[in-house]
């Protein structure tokens, strides 16, 4: 066993935390309140290479793993700049179309992808199916060699920042005459398609949508793989990384909060001349807060390494238990740290109290704690199908 990144993950992980701290929450917090895109961070991002790190070389990428992505990830968010498009973009994207996606579809969207010039989102959530893709409403069906998308898609992020969505749909299996998944690339000015921005009790400088696709037509390559049988094995591929990187954005958004939180009451002084965080009362919720952090990082280093061992099934696990631990330590932490801070840990200025929103859908999205319980139930404790 190896606790260690390798040198070049070290370097990985010092330069996207200098990147980070060069923007800094308080950036993140501006560009939110105003409505704004962290568009010069997304950028330079992309031009120093940390977009792409697990996107192939052959396509602009950099040739690693989700490991490396998930360093990019944490790093920023423990620098107060969480970006939940890296999550969208390169880690379930770029995932997809490089695993399932056809040579000309990796050709004409992974090098984009990798620089940072091209935003791909996903849309697979439904008003009343959910995640659920057993019960998707979404369906493609076939007209001459084109298809057309009709359905309803909700909690979309980032569809007015990107060119396309990979929207999960449902075909017919002409043997059996069932819906199958089906994933296709659909540019976000495609006729037919239009969206709703929903107002959200989250401070992030992305946003999320409702989008409705009433025969959206697209070409024949717009399908995801060279056959609908690309489907789910393409869909499955995604959720992995979107898992461990939503659970890596959790830590490093943990980590932020923490050392906010330790630094003030290190300095904090009211009683005695002694520091506030003296006091076992204060300091010992933060340590608290620390373990479990610390305990999500070493399950997200676990799921991003058996998933880029190709050990699908055993990442499957820790990923869902790594988004778990990781959803549960941010939202602590956090807390713990407006606590801490006690008035002024509600003040935009401590930039702690402005990430509360964030870290509580942490614990719903993008699969909630009680479905991650059903499947360790299931599938580690071998008992019933509860659902």
């Amino acid at each position: 066993m190896n606790f260690d990144l390798t040198p070049e993950q070290d370097q990985l992980r010092d330069a996207v935390r200098e990147l980070g701290r060069k923007y800094g929450h308080r950036y993140f917090v501006e560009k939110a309140k105003s409505g704004e895109h962290t568009t010069e961070l997304w950028n330079e991002a992309g031009r120093l290479g940390y977009l792409g790190v697990n996107i192939p070389t052959e396509y602009g990428g950099g040739g690693g793993g989700i490991t490396e992505l998930a360093i990019v990830c944490e790093e920023l968010a423990a620098a107060g700049c969480p970006l939940l498009l890296l999550v969208v973009s390169p880690a379930i994207a770029a995932t997809v179309i490089a695993k399932h996606g056809t040579e000309g579809q990796r050709k004409r969207h992974l090098p984009g992808l990798a620089d940072g010039t091209q935003k791909i989102v996903f849309a697979i959530t439904e008003p009343e199916a959910g995640s659920n893709f057993h019960r998707l409403g979404t369906v493609a069906r076939r007209d001459g060699d084109d298809w057309l998308l009709s359905g309803r898609k909700c909690y979309i992020s980032g569809v007015d920042e990107a060119q396309h969505v990979l929207v999960v749909a449902r075909t017919e299996d002409a043997s059996t005459g069932k819906l199958k998944p089906a994933l296709f690339i659909v540019p976000t000015d495609a006729p037919g398609l239009t969206r709703s921005k929903l107002d959200m009790e989250i401070l992030s400088p992305e946003n999320q949508f409702l989008l409705y696709l009433d025969d959206v037509r697209l070409p024949a390559d717009a399908l995801v793989g060279e056959s609908l049988d690309a489907g789910l094995p393409a869909l499955f591929s995604g959720l992995n990384p979107e898992r461990i990187t939503v659970a890596a954005m959790g830590a490093g958004t943990g980590r932020y909060a923490i050392e906010r939180a330790a630094e003030y009451t290190a300095g904090r002084k009211v009683w005695g001349g002694r520091s506030i965080g003296s006091h076992q009362g204060v300091a010992h919720p933060l340590a608290h807060a620390a373990v479990q952090v610390e305990l999500a990082r070493l399950m997200i280093h676990k799921a991003a390494t058996l998933y880029d061992a190709g050990r699908d099934l055993e990442a499957g696990v820790s990923g869902n238990m790594a988004k778990y631990a990781a959803g549960e330590a941010a939202a602590l932490a956090v807390d713990t740290a407006v606590q801490a801070l006690g008035g002024a840990g509600m003040t935009t200025e401590y930039g702690v109290a402005t990430l509360l929103g964030a870290v509580r859908a942490g614990r719903i999205a993008p699969v909630s704690r009680e479905m991650i319980l059903n499947f360790v139930a299931q599938h580690v404790l071998g008992q019933d199908k509860s659902y």
